[in-house]
């Protein structure tokens, strides 16, 4: 039986686990957006311009794992999968300006998502501080025997940016923010290889399964 998945667009990765897919955007692109400052940060003396230039590079999107259930053994003709998940990365959106003015965070990440496109354009994606998706689970009932593992994930977007201001200091910094929120199901006999959410699921195999699982 191979892993189920079913996608929401955000609204609705991490370090810890190697071997995360990535993908990453052409370095040189850039996205203009309007600025509104927020205020400065603690020990900061400006703030960015009210309008200018973001240049975005080094952007990564990758599969992480937010949550993982104990797999659970069903005979036959299945049933429900009622191992509790528990949480393992805590997503975030927020932006970092490391130098120079600070920036508006709301308005980075809305150039971030016209810069990647598809659901970066969705307003939860700029909404600074919001909650991580629940780990919680819905019942779910499996046909047949076998020995399975729930688990949960997003879709982590991180870059880098440079915001430069006609006549002004330019900003540095590091954005990050999440596109979906997923949950799957496999099946520990499965190969590896052939899981459907693929690295997310061998990940989430590892972690449950056992040893055998590489």
């Amino acid at each position: 039986m191979k892993s189920t998945k079913h996608w929401m667009a955000a609204g609705a990765v991490a370090a810890l686990l190697a071997g995360t897919a990535a993908c990453s955007s052409g370095g040189d692109a850039r996205a203009t957006a309007t600025a509104r400052p927020t205020g400065a940060t603690e020990g900061a003396t400006a703030t960015a311009c009210a309008s200018g230039t973001y240049v975005w590079f080094n952007v990564a999107q990758r599969d992480v794992l937010t949550g993982i259930a104990e797999k659970q053994v069903l005979g036959k003709g299945g049933g429900k999968l009622t191992e509790p998940i528990r949480r393992l990365h805590t997503p975030r959106v927020a932006v970092d300006t490391e130098t120079g003015p600070k920036v508006d965070a709301a308005a980075a990440l809305r150039s971030l998502g016209r810069h990647i496109g598809g659901a970066g354009g969705d307003a939860a994606f700029s909404e600074v501080g919001r909650p991580a998706p629940d780990v919680d689970g819905n019942v779910t009932h499996v046909d047949g025997p076998g020995t399975f593992v729930e688990y949960t994930y997003v879709r982590e977007v991180v870059a880098d940016f440079r915001l430069t201001c006609p006549g002004g200091e330019p900003s540095t910094g590091r954005a990050l923010s999440h596109l979906v929120d997923g949950t799957g199901i496999l099946d520990c006999a499965e190969p590896p290889k052939a899981l459907e959410d693929g690295t997310v699921a061998q990940a989430a195999a590892r972690l449950s399964c056992g040893a055998t699982k590489v």
